[in-house]
């Protein structure tokens, strides 16, 4: 059986074009009601164009679905909370938020003037924050929620140029792992996308038949099933051209080190045992991590004793 979102409300932020309108129609197709937002920027973030938002709203009227414009700007906490608000008293919940809003204002480190830096973060992070705070309360009270960040390859991985947008991607990646923990048990799922895709975000970084593969259309899917009923908690999911791949944050078997050994330079002499991912794993949470750490001291030293 298909997806159904009937009954369900969603708010898609940076939904006026690219990948956030392909999320909207998408989940407007499924029967959610949308609430459409953007602002009307340029790519870097400039007053743009009013009506894209209104566009969007305006498709999904005529294919038979219900979406409302709102144009906050998410770096706008208060802006933000009457997004939510509006969205409540028509419809009477927030079932899915997802944050899409997002500029570029590339450069490389040494060039870039920290007012970018700081807009890039404002408007990737601090309006995922933003967003998700204010939907949370409503999330938690009826004991269901879908949350899905966008990150990027750039936060996973990195890319020239970008230390400022990967900066932000990379922090909604920790947001994300955060969050899934505390609304497990809440009925709030949260998840992350990291799209490839071509969007204004990406003219003229791309060749034609690159761009021909990579339309938002291409992605949107993963976006759907994130923010469905039968979504999973906690993953990256790397999307675009149609291909689809889970991405995770692993650890190396650890090596414990006794307190005479414990040197600079035998971590270097023992380096290739250390950075061997050939036996990685995951874990749940930071405090795992620290309960494995001490369990594995613990037991090196009752190896050693007399």
């Amino acid at each position: 059986m298909g997806f159904d979102f009937s009954g369900k409300v969603a708010i898609v932020t940076g939904a006026g074009g690219g990948l956030g309108r392909s999320h909207a129609l998408a989940l407007a197709a499924r029967g959610a009601r949308v609430v459409v937002n953007d602002p009307g920027t340029s790519v870097s973030g400039a007053p743009d164009d009013a009506g894209p938002a209104a566009q969007v709203v305006a498709e999904i009227e005529r294919l038979g679905g219900e979406a409302l414009v709102d144009r906050c700007d998410v770096t706008d906490a208060e802006g933000v909370r009457n997004m939510v608000a509006t969205a409540v008293e028509t419809w009477g919940r927030v079932d899915i938020l997802i944050n899409n809003a997002g500029i570029l204002r590339d450069r490389t480190f040494a060039k870039m003037d920290l007012a970018d830096f700081r807009r890039v973060v404002d408007v990737h992070l601090w309006g995922a924050v933003h967003c998700t705070k204010a939907v949370w309360p409503h999330m938690v009270a009826q004991g269901y929620g879908r949350v899905l960040m966008t990150s990027s390859a750039s936060g996973i991985y990195g890319n020239f140029g970008q230390s400022n947008y990967g900066a932000a991607k990379s922090a909604l990646v920790g947001l994300t792992n955060v969050l899934a923990i505390e609304g497990e048990r809440k009925g709030i799922r949260v998840n992350a996308l990291a799209p490839t895709a071509a969007t204004r975000m990406t003219d003229g970084l791309l060749d034609e038949e690159a761009v021909a593969r990579l339309g938002p259309e291409t992605i949107s899917p993963g976006a759907v099933f994130l923010v469905s009923e039968q979504a999973p908690n906690g993953v990256i999911l790397g999307a675009g051209a149609g291909v689809f791949a889970v991405s995770r944050m692993q650890e190396g078997r650890p090596v414990f080190l006794p307190e005479e050994e414990r040197t600079a330079e035998t971590i270097a002499a023992r380096w290739d045992e250390i950075s061997d991912l050939s036996v990685a794993h995951t874990l749940s949470s930071a405090f795992d991590q620290t309960k494995l750490y001490v369990e594995l001291a613990d037991r090196a030293s009752a190896v050693v004793q007399p």
